[in-house]
């Protein structure tokens, strides 16, 4: 239970115990990222983080979800992993759910039989920061990886098993024309990776960032409001995967939206047409956030 620096988790996690096992993200070069600029990547120690979970079994008793963190414990050595996660199982006897952040870099560097075994180990849930399906968006934020390679990642942890959340970033490409190319770039990938869920973020340019000095600069020209709503307009077109819990009521978005496509596609469609004729109320700028 002790923590080095800020944590993240994702919202779907708030009520999860949240076992630091990683510091940082393995990659940490995306120009829009903020989060983990303060910290080294590194792995704690596992003789710390067992025990952590033995600390947490007393001061929580039983517990029924844990997330671990930081940005991409699916990093951590496969055999730590599994030790990690029996540890966990055995400590809470109600443990049902378990989340994880995985980066691309680490979905590809482990193996299907690898993944296969963490499922199976007991992770339940695995994230992972899509942010577009555009090979020139992912190559301009420094992402890591094209959208060959990020789509390969995202089949293999969900062949794998896992209950798979993708996250895009709307606005990521800017401007004019490529925001759209940017979206439907995105919703093809995520057509063919096909995750369970699928929550889109707006791109909220934080201080400090290599991506705030282009906007400084003029490099970079962040999309209207009226732009990332048609970004989501154009994903939400073109959407085909059966079922898909969809979210796009992260408090960086403009026009709060979620359930489940395509059921309520006609639904987000007529809320988003709204707000682009004006007729609903958008978040104002100073209240967005990530």
């Amino acid at each position: 239970m002790r923590y080095e620096g800020t944590i993240y988790r994702p919202p779907g996690e708030r009520h999860s115990y949240l076992l630091q096992a990683t510091v940082g993200c393995s990659h940490n070069g995306c120009t829009f990222c903020h989060m983990y600029k303060d910290k080294r990547y590194h792995v704690r120690p596992l003789a710390d983080i067992l025990e952590d979970i033995k600390l947490a079994s007393i001061y929580y008793g039983d517990i029924p979800r844990v997330f671990i963190c930081d940005g991409d414990a699916m990093d951590i050595p496969t055999e730590d992993l599994l030790t990690i996660l029996n540890t966990l199982y055995a400590a809470f006897p109600s443990l049902h759910k378990v989340g994880i952040y995985a980066s691309p870099g680490s979905a590809l560097n482990k193996t299907p039989d690898e993944l296969r075994k963490l499922r199976e180990a007991g992770i339940t849930r695995v994230y992972i920061g899509v942010e577009s399906g555009s090979d020139e968006v992912l190559k301009a934020v420094h992402k890591g990886v094209n959208a060959e390679e990020m789509l390969e990642a995202g089949i293999r942890l969900r062949t794998a098993g896992f209950d798979l959340w993708a996250m895009i970033l709307l606005g990521l490409a800017g401007t004019g024309e490529a925001g759209e190319k940017h979206a439907l770039a995105s919703a093809e990938i995520i057509n063919k990776m096909q995750p369970r869920h699928l929550s889109l973020l707006s791109l909220v340019v934080e201080e400090g960032t290599v991506l705030w000095r282009q906007c400084q600069s003029g490099e970079f020209v962040c999309a209207a409001p009226e732009e990332i709503l048609g970004e989501v307009r154009a994903m939400v077109e073109n959407l085909t995967v059966d079922p898909l819990h969809f979210t796009c009521d992260h408090a960086s978005n403009y026009l709060p939206l979620k359930g489940t496509l395509p059921d309520e596609r006609e639904t987000f469609l007529h809320a988003l047409n709204e707000a682009l004729s004006g007729n609903v109320k958008i978040r104002p700028e100073w209240s967005r956030g990530v």
